[in-house]
């Protein structure tokens, strides 16, 4: 078995580490991997591996590394698990690894849970795993898509939900940082489909015709237009950069018209994140399972699954004219890919769908 080790400390520093198969436990799966997205996103949960828990989930044997998570399929490889079989395969949280194993619990005919120990304080988004033969939001056409964007997608919903259904006051202007990421244009196309908000794409200068050319935004600017910045009306900022200058130059720019400022990401990594004072409204950090859950008790789960579900599957069409997968195969092509991803040197117009 074969896992891709980064250094928590230094996310520059990785290897493939192989280790001998143990025989699979009682009540355990062993899962194939078959292909993952890599992104931003992924990124993040490397940047606040520690602060985050996201080093918890697929712990390493040696501490000072750790086993990024990313979403992508798998294939039950082998079953000692009571309703998984062989064969079966998953959509879910997976390890850079080419198996792994679960221990499934709660198993129904859509899904399962990974009831091991050690992944029991996280939030149960992550624990999930699909059955694709089971899944309304699964299409075979769009697994690329469905891999690219499905985590990503359901955070940028979640936001649109929190500041146009349930924030108060409702802005009438969005303002969204390093805009060609993949969760950021997640979140355009469902303002875009509301018709009553106005956007504002930030961006770098490399990345500017990108983001126009896909047509989600009402206006595109540079990170260097940020202080002299423009909005109608009540404002609000997404921002997926974590750049605390870029940050003030918003709140000092947008004055009493911002009304919630929301941290998201960090594609900016390996910037200087010293807090710097801001005006009012302070920073929020909006993490998806807390809103999420807090959503499925007033919506109810159904609901809530049935609305982000049909908003999903409209976006793997539009996110086809913008985004084209770009396929990869080997532990070498897996390295290239991550360091390549650190570096921000993959086009925003390219999504990295890679296989073990």
């Amino acid at each position: 078995m074969s896992d891709f080790l980064i250094r928590r400390d230094d996310l520059r520093e990785v290897h493939w580490a192989e280790r001998p198969p143990a025989p699979l436990a009682d009540g355990c799966a062993r899962l194939k991997v078959d292909a993952f997205a890599l992104t931003a996103n992924n990124v993040t949960y490397a940047t606040f591996g520690d602060a985050m828990k996201y080093w918890d989930f697929f712990p390493a044997s040696d501490p000072a590394f750790g086993r990024v998570p990313v979403w992508g399929f798998a294939t039950v490889e082998e079953s000692k698990a009571e309703g998984v079989t062989e064969g079966q395969r998953v959509y879910g949280y997976l390890p850079i690894s080419d198996r792994f194993d679960v221990q499934p619990s709660k198993v129904g005919k859509a899904s399962f849970i990974d009831g091991a120990a050690h992944r029991q304080p996280m939030a149960a988004i992550y624990n999930t795993y699909i059955f694709t033969a089971a899944d309304p939001s699964y299409d075979a056409e769009s697994e690329a898509q469905q891999m690219l964007f499905r985590p990503l997608f359901t955070t940028g919903w979640m936001i649109d939900d929190s500041l146009m259904e349930t924030g108060d006051p409702i802005p009438e202007t969005v303002v969204i940082s390093s805009a060609s990421s993949k969760t950021a244009l997640a979140l355009a196309h469902c303002l875009k489909q509301r018709g009553t908000v106005d956007t504002v794409a930030l961006t770098s200068k490399g990345n500017k015709s990108f983001v126009e050319s896909t047509g989600l935004y009402g206006r595109v600017r540079t990170y260097a237009d940020a202080d002299r910045l423009h909005a109608r009306g009540l404002t609000a900022f997404v921002d997926f950069l974590g750049r605390p200058t870029l940050t003030a130059d918003v709140h000092n720019a947008l004055k009493d018209r911002l009304v919630r400022s929301l941290v998201i990401g960090v594609t900016d990594w390996e910037g200087n994140r010293a807090p710097i004072q801001l005006p009012d409204p302070q920073p929020e950090f909006f993490f998806v399972p807390t809103y999420a859950a807090e959503r499925t008790k007033q919506l109810g789960a159904s609901t809530l699954n049935a609305k982000l579900g049909q908003s999903l599957l409209s976006f793997y069409k539009a996110s086809r004219k913008f985004v084209k997968p770009k396929q990869a195969k080997g532990h070498e092509a897996i390295s290239s890919a991550w360091l390549k991803t650190l570096d921000a040197d993959v086009s925003p117009a390219s999504g990295l769908i890679l296989t073990p």
